[in-house]
């Protein structure tokens, strides 16, 4: 079993520090607000500590699940952060949704103290990580996502190696634009089946069963026609990532009209009030617009 840190204890990290803890490790975590490090403490059994440095200090592997680009290199750098707390040979394991910028820039710090650097952004959202089954895409050297997979498959129903240091990043944008494009999609085919006075229930368990299928509609359907959107991964949160992965296609020359559209209507869910709303909630708007709300 591995000494481990884990950096981060939103509605992500909390419980992937407690599977690490409940797998055998040694665990210290740290979060910003020491509040919810100690309450994870007492809760869960392991230790916490003030500062990214302290829990860092030791460990075979620093893992990190915060907000974005400026949370991570405030948790990273520094006199306090974690890297001026981590040994030769450890390895940093970033589960953040940020840009490949942030982190081939960090990971190129981290080599030069022989520390180690794997992108492990992951999918599945508060429901995934509680149950231990996420989805989690990896950008590294191929020894050092070797060597972290298994203490990741404590809350990984898949790990998946893309390539190096910003590969994991990069697929994770990949899999944000096509939620995005699939909940548009759906509020878009169930609001016109509501419209058309057909039970929207019905409707997506059939189509469910076909080519317009997809995980978006076998699971969301039902709470989207409930108007029902307290799921966990926050609207706020979706624009956040599709804002890093339009910044990614510009980089690269690329137009990605669909998603720079839904990247829109999610802000006019924001200015609706639901930026904590669930991403399903994009039927909202919808609804405004026939002044059902």
């Amino acid at each position: 079993m591995a000494k481990l840190a884990f950096l981060g204890l939103g509605v992500m990290g909390f419980p992937m520090a407690a599977h690490l803890l409940n797998a055998g490790h040694s665990v210290t975590v740290y979060n910003r607000t020491t509040a919810k490090a100690e309450q994870w403490a007492s809760d869960i059994g392991g230790t916490f500590a003030e500062t990214p440095r302290e829990a860092a200090e030791g460990a075979d592997f620093v893992m990190a699940c915060v907000g974005n680009d400026d949370d991570l290199r405030s948790v990273v750098l520094g006199e306090d952060g974690a890297l001026a707390g981590m040994k030769d040979g450890a390895i940093f394991v970033d589960h953040t949704t940020v840009s490949a910028l942030v982190t081939r820039e960090l990971a190129e710090v981290a080599a030069k103290q022989n520390v180690g650097w794997v992108d492990a952004p992951v999918s599945g959202g508060q429901a995934g990580a509680e149950s231990g089954q996420l989805a989690i895409m990896c950008g590294g050297a191929e020894d050092h996502f070797s060597a972290a997979k298994p203490v990741i498959a404590a809350y990984s129903k898949g790990t998946v190696h893309f390539g190096d240091v910003g590969a994991g990043q990069l697929t994770k944008m990949v899999n944000q634009v096509c939620i995005a494009g699939a909940i548009q999609a759906v509020s878009e085919g169930l609001y016109l089946a509501m419209e058309a006075g057909l039970d929207a229930k019905k409707v997506a368990d059939l189509v469910s069963q076909g080519a317009g299928g997809s995980w978006q509609l076998a699971n969301r359907a039902g709470t989207m026609v409930d108007n029902e959107f307290d799921h966990g991964f926050a609207v706020d949160w979706m624009r956040k990532d599709l804002g890093i992965a339009l910044a990614q296609g510009k980089d690269m020359g690329l137009s990605m009209p669909v998603t720079a559209l839904v990247d829109q209507f999610y802000a006019e869910v924001q200015q609706m009030g639901g930026g904590r709303w669930d991403t399903s909630s994009l039927i909202q708007r919808f609804r405004k617009m026939n002044s059902e709300i």
